[in-house]
């Protein structure tokens, strides 16, 4: 299982629109066959962060959600054009 959050910063007049690219970008990633979990939080002490936590079966899930015309339009189209920082962590599970 791949596993990895990803934390963007926006600014805090896009909060609205990012939500709302956020609903759909869940909504779509989680029809994928590969993804186990798909789950965006806005960070309450920073409420112009967003942090990500997904889940894939394998690599080849996680290549074929960055494939999809669903992330080249909210993710690629929508998200990476509005925000200002971007971190990904990649996670080893303990148990």
């Amino acid at each position: 299982m791949i596993s990895f959050t990803v934390r963007m910063k926006f600014r805090q007049d896009d909060v609205a629109e990012i939500a709302e690219i956020l609903r759909q970008l869940t909504a779509a990633s989680r029809l994928e066959p590969g993804c186990v979990s798909y789950v965006p939080h806005f960070v309450e002490s920073e409420p112009d962060t967003v942090v990500i936590y997904e889940q894939y079966k394998d690599e080849a899930a996680v290549e074929a959600h960055r494939g999809t015309p669903h992330f080249a339009r909210y993710a690629v189209g929508g998200l990476y054009q509005k925000m200002l920082e971007r971190h990904v962590e990649t996670l080893i599970a303990v148990a």
